[in-house]
């Protein structure tokens, strides 16, 4: 495993917050979502690992960060930012803007800083994971110092997943 800082973890220094860097072997041929997948390699329940979502906010990028067990509503967060419509972004867009490649994309140390917004739910932990800037890589920290980092608000943006 790289111990190369990626720009995540340079921004969580730079801010002098703590965190715990987790590691873990990723496997491109797992269907559990790149979220349920750390969970699962971690030991972690998935209502405590949140996966970095990137979508568009009445024509603009925003960063949603929610749980993994679950999903993001888009009409909620297009709410918490004061937009008519959301949908995801296109995965192309996404890493071009965020600097990161799917499934390693993080809130974290983004080229460009978009508006974020933290499920709600994260604030029910002392600390959450979030991606530390790619794949196999996670942070844990308290959401509540992530929040500032990233100039996050928090909403109640995810939905549980029924599906599994």
């Amino acid at each position: 495993m790289s111990h190369k800082a990626t720009p995540a973890l340079q921004a969580l220094d730079e801010a002098k917050v703590a965190y715990v860097r987790h590691e873990y072997e990723h496997d491109d041929r797992s269907e559990l979502g790149f979220g349920r997948e750390g969970a699962a390699k971690l030991g972690l329940d998935a209502s405590r690992v949140f996966k970095t979502l990137m979508a568009e906010v009445d024509g603009h990028l925003a960063c949603a960060v929610v749980p993994a067990s679950g999903s993001l509503n888009l009409k909620a967060l297009a709410a918490a930012l004061g937009g008519k419509r959301a949908e995801m972004a296109r995965p192309h867009d996404a890493e071009r803007a965020t600097g990161y490649v799917v499934g390693g994309i993080s809130p974290l140390g983004q080229r460009r800083a978009h508006p974020t917004v933290i499920d709600d739910s994260a604030l029910a932990f002392a600390t959450i994971l979030v991606s530390g800037g790619r794949r196999g890589l996670s942070v844990e920290l308290d959401p509540r110092e992530l929040a500032p980092v990233v100039g996050a608000a928090f909403a109640p943006i995810g939905r549980p997943d029924t599906a599994r």
